[in-house]
């Protein structure tokens, strides 16, 4: 391990410098117009991946490529990993929110701005640079690899999972790695023992054929952004709380050890209050902001569009409403029955005059770890080697929908260790991730190799 971990070090400004190139290709999985752009960053990881070592190919999907990197040197008797990562990104816009560009990487007080530094090109890039100075530096790494970077996660994974299915038996493995979240806090890495699901869904209703005159019409014929907007304020009850008939009916509650674990963490809510700029922070009644960040579900309007909304007046009386509508789940939820109770519900309360069509945009499961057992020691024993802090456990409010998955069809157990920040605007303008952990990232994951290469052993 010393030979890995000291390649790393004399490599650095090199990794850097890789890093940086991979940054700049726009590889927005959103977008058409950047579907090249997607495909020459698979084409750059596959390239990357070869060069360290590993043997690679991307793979055809309906959508965008899957690169696969695989290296079995260390005997059948080893253990084997599967890493997962994902080389898109989210769209940039608003553009002229961002102090640098978002595809120009530049570094300031120590950190990384750019698009996909944290999520997820930055971290995938680092189990890649581990990889190598394992190889590069040791000459063999402790463990059997498989590296499965998509290029849709940012788009819901569409094609991922049918490729794992088919890949199957390429694809077994002891244990899968994912590093594409954050620490708990600067200096206090974090495993994380939950994933929140996902339901997202588009609502439209519709009053008239077209676009009408609000003085000759208005009072007689339907508003929709009134109907949607009283439609709308029917899910959520005086206490925060979902009041959708059934909606709670599968929600597995937790422990109250692991209550009593997430309440002794070191979290200022004053502190995580003005850092997004808000003046409270009100939710579900009978829970602190962790807990319903983690292990409680949510119901959110990520967006709202009705009539006109350009400089001056225009006195109209708009024939359609819509909103983008998503749920955060937790154990036992499941995305398709959550879709099905907001539509029952929303019929329910729709008003005459008004017709509704719902559109299910994407979803996934929510995921729970037993943080227990020699891989969670294994990953704790690496990340304080690296930080010099004993990780603590942690939930994640976001979803990755393949984790779940990836348990199931491979019959392995999830891992997710993050390097990013708290603060660090996955999804926003100015996204960064700290050089700092870029470094002791590659260099705790190259003693996690060695770690579970013994823990897994057998």
């Amino acid at each position: 391990m010393d030979a890995a971990l000291s390649f790393s070090r004399q490599h650095s400004p090199r990794f850097h410098a890789e890093l940086e190139e991979f940054l700049r290709i726009p590889s927005v999985s959103a977008r058409s117009e950047h579907d090249g752009d997607t495909r020459a960053a698979a084409e750059w990881l596959s390239g990357r991946m070869t060069a360290a070592g590993l043997d690679s190919r991307v793979f055809e999907t309906p959508g965008h490529p899957v690169v696969l990197g695989e290296w079995r040197g260390a005997g059948a008797d080893a253990p084997t990993l599967l890493i997962y990562g994902h080389y898109d990104v989210q769209p940039a816009e608003p553009l002229e929110l961002w102090t640098s560009p978002p595809f120009e990487p530049e570094v300031r007080d120590g950190r990384i701005y750019a698009r996909g530094s944290a999520d997820d090109k930055g971290q995938l890039h680092m189990h890649v640079k581990a990889l190598e100075s394992w190889l590069a530096g040791a000459g063999r790494l402790p463990v059997n690899v498989v590296v499965v970077a998509e290029g849709e996660e940012e788009v819901g994974s569409p094609n991922l999972l049918p490729f794992v299915e088919e890949m199957a038996d390429r694809l077994a493995c002891d244990a899968v790695v994912i590093s594409d979240s954050a620490m708990f806090e600067e200096g206090l890495p974090s495993l994380l023992f939950s994933l929140r699901g996902l339901a997202y869904l588009e609502v439209r209703v519709r009053t008239a054929s077209g676009d009408l005159h609000s003085g000759a019409y208005g009072g007689a014929v339907a508003n929709p952004a009134a109907a949607l907007s009283r439609m709308i304020a029917t899910l959520h009850d005086d206490h925060g709380r979902i009041a959708i008939p059934g909606f709670y009916d599968a929600v597995k509650e937790w422990d109250s050890a692991t209550r009593d674990a997430i309440r002794a963490l070191p979290f200022d809510e004053d502190r995580f209050r003005s850092g997004v700029g808000a003046t409270d922070l009100p939710g579900e009644a009978g829970y602190s902001t962790l807990e319903r960040l983690w292990i409680r579900p949510t119901c959110e309007v990520n967006g709202l569009l009705s009539g006109y909304t350009g400089q001056g007046a225009k006195t109209v009386l708009p024939a359609e409403a819509m909103a983008k509508i998503s749920f955060r789940l937790v154990p036992d939820q499941d995305p398709a029955r959550v879709g099905r109770l907001l539509e029952e519900h929303l019929r329910r309360v729709t008003p005459a005059g008004v017709t509704l069509d719902i559109t299910e945009l994407h979803g996934g499961h929510p995921w729970r770890a037993d943080p227990t057992g020699p891989l969670f020691e294994a990953a704790g024993r690496a990340l304080e080697a690296a930080f010099g802090a004993r990780p603590v456990l942690a939930g994640e409010g976001g979803s990755i929908p393949i984790v779940g998955d990836f348990e199931r069809v491979l019959d392995a157990p999830a891992l997710l260790v993050g390097f990013a920040l708290p603060g660090c605007n996955m999804h926003a303008p100015d996204e960064w991730f700290t050089v700092e952990n870029y470094d002791r990232g590659i260099e705790a994951l190259v003693r996690l190799y060695a770690e579970l290469g013994d823990a897994l052993r057998g």
